[in-house]
């Protein structure tokens, strides 16, 4: 039976995402770049002062760039989904070239050309990722002197927040959810694939953790994994690279926003790794980023687990940091923004398209494309604020009223209208610290 052009074309579509997913498969880049547990208690047992030895198994690029390089044979980049091709197979490329120069100043060249450094400007707005991070850190300081009065918070342990994710998670994809393991070695507080969500030994979580970490890592990452792996045709979707870290994270953070999940401290820490990268930059070695961190927490381990996402995969002496964590809040300003605008432009159809799969905020209009084609299926796992969005309608249609009006003119009348006001203490609500 002859085949149409049409038949053709999702033919060819179809085989290139296939290609480029098995020239994405090797990539391991957080496995590969893990720190053994041994290196933290040789560096706390030092007290601190001493560089962390480290070793990286090497990794050999080749399969992958060679695939990358049969996939380009049939990619023509002028159309909207070969130029999304084409966006897959480099990224895909500099991940592979960034993992084969791990512990080089190589691995930095290549990182910061895929997930940014902090003092390039952004694409459409004339603001740098240390901009948008001084700004936080700004806001939180002038917040200071506000004291939130609540009970401290009850921290449950890693063993009581697993079980209950457990629930939570099979309730929410059923057959298809992911078994919770307790590990030793991790490089968060815990971590997602589509079979499994980790959570660290011996980390301790706040109630406010727990509903963070069903909205981030289940409710995002477990569901795009999963939703990945029913594009049959389209597989590269399951497979996440470099160039789709901004809008994964960008959403995990914009849900922990959208549920009241997330707090000041977490605000503050996404701020200070784009301070500390940048420090590593220009210089910064270990355990001078170390001491930085131990000036905003003062707890050794964790300052220890901070420096360490900087360093890991670079040089531990300073000029070649890992750049990933400039993502979570330059992508949360990505998601925020597209889903803003996206509602405001009347196109909220395109919204569930972003949890198709692992994918970065440029790719919808291909995807949008290749469903129509019937090549991209619909997600069938979407978190509660998608499935049921009318807490989330309600609030972008606030957000589009109240931006009507500038905000800082009327900052200066509140200013001035209580400039004379005595501060108001009442217990259970906000109010001055002591």
């Amino acid at each position: 039976m002859k085949t149409t052009a049409c038949e053709r074309e999702t033919a060819r579509i179809a085989s290139i995402a296939q290609i480029l997913y098995t020239a994405c498969k090797p990539l391991r880049i957080l496995r590969t770049i893990a720190w053994g547990p041994e290196v933290k208690e040789r560096f706390l047992a030092s007290g601190g002062r001493e560089l962390p030895q480290v070793t990286y198994t090497p990794f050999d690029p080749t399969a992958s760039i060679e695939a990358i390089r049969e996939a380009r044979r049939q990619i023509v980049p002028v159309t909207t989904i070969d130029l999304w091709l084409e966006r897959q197979a480099q990224s895909i490329e500099l991940g592979a070239r960034m993992l084969a120069a791990v512990g080089t100043p190589g691995f930095f060249e290549y990182g910061r050309q895929v997930y940014g450094e902090p003092t390039a400007p952004l694409r459409y707005v004339p603001i740098t990722p240390l901009d948008l991070a001084q700004t936080v850190l700004d806001t939180i300081t002038q917040l200071a002197h506000i004291d939130v009065h609540t009970a401290p918070p009850a921290y449950h342990s890693a063993e009581q927040v697993a079980e209950d994710i457990g629930h939570a998670v099979r309730e929410h994809f059923g057959e298809q959810a992911p078994a919770i393991e307790l590990v030793d070695r991790l490089s968060a507080n815990a971590l997602a694939t589509s079979r499994a969500i980790r959570i660290r030994s011996g980390a301790r979580f706040t109630d406010r953790d727990f509903t963070q970490l069903l909205h981030h890592e289940a409710y995002i990452h477990v569901a795009t994994s999963l939703n990945g792996r029913d594009q049959t045709e389209l597989p590269i979707l399951a497979a996440g690279h470099p160039g789709t870290t901004r809008t994964q994270e960008g959403l995990a953070v914009f849900a922990e926003v959208i549920s009241g999940s997330i707090e000041l401290d977490r605000l503050r820490r996404l701020a200070d790794r784009v301070q500390a990268i940048q420090m590593a930059i220009e210089g910064a070695d270990f355990l001078q980023v170390h001491a930085y961190f131990m000036e905003r927490t003062d707890d050794p381990d964790q300052s220890f687990e901070n420096a360490r996402r900087v360093f890991r995969g670079g040089v531990i002496t300073g000029g070649a940091p890992f750049t990933k964590d400039l993502v979570y809040l330059l992508g949360l300003l990505q998601v925020n923004n597209f889903i803003r605008a996206s509602f405001a432009a009347g196109r909220a159809d395109c919204l569930s398209l972003l949890f198709c799969g692992k994918l970065d905020i440029f790719d919808i209009p291909a995807l949008c494309e290749l469903y129509a084609l019937g090549l991209c299926r619909p997600p069938r796992f979407l978190p509660p604020w998608i499935s049921d969005p009318r807490y989330l309608l309600a609030i972008l249609t606030f957000s589009l009223f109240a931006n009507r009006v500038s905000l800082e003119p009327i900052v200066e009348v509140v200013r001035k209208l209580l400039d004379s006001a005595p501060v108001v203490r009442m217990p259970g609500v906000v109010g001055e610290a002591g």
